[in-house]
């Protein structure tokens, strides 16, 4: 089912891919074919942005990762500076330094 949606949103003029889970449950097979399709996309210029929990999968695949705790954005890391240490980090709310990331609480009346 993924390989056919995939088909058909790429072979239509986009801006931009939102891929959330896209190779979730797939067998290695299917989930290769999805992360090549998506990929060259991208290298035609296409931009895609990729959700995943996979961290070994968006380390693959990214150019940039941005990591959300408790809703918001707590950093982005290159591809360059990307570890699953610095990220599992980042996902109890430090940020890429290693210092808690403030955020900010709005109260709405």
């Amino acid at each position: 089912m993924q390989k056919v949606i995939l088909a058909r949103e790429i072979s239509r003029p986009l801006k931009l891919l939102l891929a959330a889970q896209p190779t979730r449950g797939l067998d290695i097979h299917a989930t290769s074919f999805i992360r090549e399709q998506i990929c060259q996309a991208r290298d035609r210029g296409l931009a895609v942005l990729w959700i995943s929990e996979d961290l070994d999968e968006l380390l693959m695949v990214a150019d940039r990762i941005a990591v959300i705790f408790d809703g918001c954005i707590v950093g982005t890391l290159s591809q360059e500076e990307a570890s699953v240490n610095v990220i599992g980090q980042m996902m109890t709310g430090m940020n890429k330094n290693g210092t808690e990331h403030v955020m900010e609480k709005k109260e709405y009346a």
